[in-house]
């Protein structure tokens, strides 16, 4: 899923246990990859329709329901935006008004359907999961290790999904990156238990042109990376999934109407972090953040 990963079990056959949670995250990858051209995401891409595993199936289902909550904010039809940017293979330009006038046609993700697993896109319109295929095998590795009895702490590249309670009794200690310095931790959450940690910011994926800066969290409404006024959303949920897909659905929105979904919803707790480096965190982690100062959002 082009990143690096690193799994943590607690329990006397982790290394085969770690195994385990490889193999979901291999199946997810060679059913979801947009690049290699033996899966079946590919497929779908180049044909216009075709079949998912179930579990990939699965997830693109949850995912337009997700679409249709955030009004489109998250969308896994931008594919054809992010290549027209470069993302994928990281040859990286700035595309002209009439490319992505062209692009932003084949957008929209009530042009991909789902009917069991079988997937039907309009014409032009091609899919790209990246926004949420790490915090679904997240997810999905801790269903197994929960079932088993262990537990765990799961990298998954800006995703972190913990699994049960450390054997120490100890919280998990999740530091959330430094918009300015990744290497560091601009604050820490305390949490205990299973729990999806999931950060989404414009320093993971970014390039610079001409002296301006572009980042990989594209806006489905104008084809260019989202102009919201935040560097960083984290989310922490009990769904990977969810995470995962509102991570990014809320840096599109901004501080504004991000605060104002949080309010409708019941299922998430979020830090954000906008650009003059502020920190606003809703107060359900009030008590579960330390290392900086902020302002809580409250119902």
């Amino acid at each position: 899923m082009d990143t690096v990963m690193s799994f943590r079990v607690y329990e006397p056959d982790g290394l085969d246990l770690c195994d385990t949670c490889i193999q979901i995250v291999q199946s997810l990858e060679s059913a979801l990859s947009v690049t290699d051209p033996d899966s079946a995401l590919y497929a779908i891409n180049a044909a216009g329709q075709g079949q998912l595993p179930d579990s990939a199936a699965v997830l693109l289902t949850r995912t337009l329901e997700l679409c249709r909550r955030t009004d489109g904010a998250l969308d896994p039809t931008v594919y054809p935006i992010v290549r027209l940017w470069g993302f994928p293979d990281r040859d990286y330009r700035v595309p002209s008004q009439a490319e992505l006038a062209q692009a932003l046609s084949r957008v929209g993700y009530n042009n991909a359907t789902v009917t069991g697993t079988s997937v039907q896109l309009a014409a032009g319109t091609q899919l790209d999961l990246g926004s949420v295929a790490k915090g679904y095998a997240g997810q999905l590795c801790a269903e197994r290790l929960t079932e088993l009895g262990v537990s765990a702490c799961l990298n998954l590249g800006g995703n972190t999904q913990t699994v049960g309670d450390k054997p120490d009794g100890t919280p998990w200690q999740i530091g959330i990156a430094d918009p300015d310095d990744a290497g560091s931790a601009i604050a820490v959450l305390t949490l205990q238990g299973t729990n999806a940690i999931v950060t989404s910011g414009d320093y993971q994926r970014c390039f610079t042109q001409a002296g301006q800066r572009y980042h990989h969290i594209m806006d489905p409404a104008t084809g260019y990376p989202a102009d919201s006024g935040l560097r960083s959303v984290t989310i922490v949920a009990r769904d990977g999934l969810l995470a995962d897909g509102l991570s990014t659905a809320l840096f599109v929105m901004g501080l504004e109407e991000a605060t104002d979904f949080w309010r409708q919803s019941d299922d998430f707790e979020t830090v954000l972090i906008d650009q003059n480096r502020n920190l606003y965190v809703t107060q359900g982690l009030a008590d579960r953040i330390t290392g900086c100062t902020f302002t809580v959002i409250t119902r």
